[in-house]
């Protein structure tokens, strides 16, 4: 039968169904995404730790690299401790103030990491493009005012659409096929469809997502300009080494989001954004410290001092 409870009601609360399994499967995920989660933190909390405490790391790319994992702890955060809870909960209930906070701090911090990503790519593009006026035109003061207008639109770009979401009524059971409360599955569970604000939502959950990709984009086609002009094959060398590590998060990064955006639906549907969700939003933040350390002599040699290695 189906309910229909003002959204605003104190008593509303939805169902995240997470990953569906024996109990022995539950405390084992529960295992693997604790470790995961508490590596993830270690991890990035030590390039922040490096950047902050190696003099020679107080540049714009680290200081870039520095927001950027602090991001990503806050990225990961506002996913797994919940799905930590859910794993080990029988009513796997979440309330209605709790699933719109999750849902606003997740895509949020997921479009401030779409403009870090891009104002990354820019730093890399002068530093190789435009290596003589790299110094006059990143600045300190341009690097912070770059940082804080990544954070202030991140944070902005979805507040207005989740208000107006967040005042509409819920219908049926209300469960989410989700380990997070995901818009797909919870539009779906409006009582009146509303096709223009699924529209206008899913319009603006793309152009955080298009337009800082084709920035990237353009922005790398420029440097593989650049870099192909360098007569020796150590230099070119050198120019690939300063932007690999960014190339391998965009492409951990975007290669998972696009999979999910751009793969025609299914009846497994559910079960892949589960996972491509699962990769973008825990995998990847997971790896992310172990590629620029490990392609970065700079930053491998400040954790080293750091760890007493």
């Amino acid at each position: 039968m189906k309910i229909n409870t003002p959204s605003n009601s104190s008593t509303i609360s939805f169902i995240l169904l997470g990953f569906p399994c024996p109990k022995e499967g539950q405390i084992l995920l529960f295992v693997l995404f604790s470790v995961i989660y508490l590596l993830t933190l270690m991890g990035n909390g030590c390039i922040i730790c490096a950047v902050r405490w190696d003099q020679r790391l107080h540049t714009p790319m680290y200081i870039l690299l520095a927001n950027f994992s602090f991001l990503e702890i806050w990225y990961v955060t506002s996913t797994v401790p919940n799905m930590l809870v859910n794993l080990l909960s029988d009513t796997k209930v979440i309330s209605f103030s709790g699933c719109f906070l999750q849902f606003y701090f997740f895509f949020s911090l997921g479009s401030t990491e779409c403009f870090f990503l891009a104002v990354m790519a820019f730093d890399r593009f002068l530093a190789i493009c435009r290596p003589l006026h790299y110094p006059t035109i990143m600045t300190t003061r341009l690097c912070t005012k770059l940082v804080v207008n990544c954070w202030v639109f991140g944070f902005l770009w979805f507040l207005i659409p989740i208000i107006i979401v967040s005042q509409m009524s819920f219908c049926g059971d209300r469960i989410i096929d989700h380990f997070l409360c995901d818009p797909g599955p919870l539009l779906a569970l409006i009582c009146k469809k509303a096709p223009v604000i699924e529209l206008v939502f899913s319009t603006l959950s793309l152009l955080p997502l298009i337009f800082p990709f084709l920035f990237i984009m353009g922005s790398y086609a420029l440097v593989l300009r650049a870099v192909l002009k360098i007569p020796s094959a150590a230099g070119r060398k050198k120019a690939f080494s300063t932007c690999g590590s960014h190339l391998a998060v965009v492409s951990l990064f975007y290669g998972s989001v696009l999979v999910m955006y751009g793969s025609p639906t299914s009846e497994h549907e559910a079960g892949m954004q589960k996972i491509v969700t699962l990769f973008y939003s825990v995998v990847t933040p997971f790896l992310n410290p172990v590629i620029y350390s490990l392609r970065n002599k700079d930053m491998k040699t400040a954790l080293q001092k750091i760890l007493g290695i």
